[in-house]
């Protein structure tokens, strides 16, 4: 809220109004008070009713949110210290969280850099992706967004591979000569002709090997 306002007034030319010891129009510094009060609960509007500069009003609000980083950093910190990507279902859910922590650090007063949230995502990746993660070290990215970007893509493919496995598994298609054959067969009304075929292709198979074979009960005769 407070870096917003300050970026708000910036633009409007109202910075100085917001100072120690600024020598800011009484125009400009009733321009910042109904800026300020616009964008306030309606609680915090009665609780701040009576003040009229806005420097004071400012300074008010200013004390009252630096408090609140007493319990947002120490959260914040914890957060950041144990972001891991199996924790998240997606990536998408992943880089949603490692927005949300950031920026609360970064309100605290803490430089979150490019290099430091490459370097998180790096050293969150599972030890069975250690190859991988070394790949994309390799790739020397200067900002976050392009790690993020590309892990997309690969999530994207993984996902479809593997829906295409669900869809049909590895070993379920039928093979077309088997299938075939058996359609030919089945059509033409010759299912039983193919079956005496193997009878009697397995009877030969006897024969190869010397059982009931006439020849040599003729031998063992004489």
């Amino acid at each position: 809220m407070v870096l917003d306002a300050e970026i708000h007034l910036d633009a409007m030319g109202l910075e100085d109004s917001i100072k120690d010891k600024n020598k800011a129009s009484t125009q400009d510094c009733a321009k910042t008070l109904i800026f300020l009060r616009h964008h306030l609960d309606e609680g915090l509007k009665k609780e701040y009713l009576t003040v009229k500069d806005s420097l004071i009003l400012w300074n008010g609000l200013k004390e009252r949110y630096d408090n609140l980083k007493l319990v947002t950093l120490p959260q914040a910190r914890y957060d950041w210290v144990h972001l891991r990507l199996q924790d998240f279902k997606s990536i998408s859910e992943y880089n949603s969280a490692m927005f949300i922590i950031t920026y609360k650090l970064k309100l605290s007063g803490y430089s979150i850099t490019d290099y430091d949230m490459l370097e998180k995502t790096f050293t969150v990746f599972h030890t069975s992706n250690m190859v991988l993660q070394q790949q994309y070290r390799e790739k020397c990215f200067k900002k976050y967004s392009e790690l993020i970007s590309l892990l997309l893509v690969a999530e994207r493919n993984n996902d479809l591979l593997m829906r295409n496995h669900d869809n049909r598994p590895i070993g379920s298609t039928p093979l077309p000569e088997v299938d075939e054959v058996y359609s030919h067969y089945a059509k033409h009304g010759k299912g039983r002709g193919h079956v005496r075929g193997h009878d009697h292709g397995r009877s030969q198979g006897r024969n190869f090997s010397g059982v009931n074979h006439p020849s040599k009960k003729n031998n063992y005769q004489k």
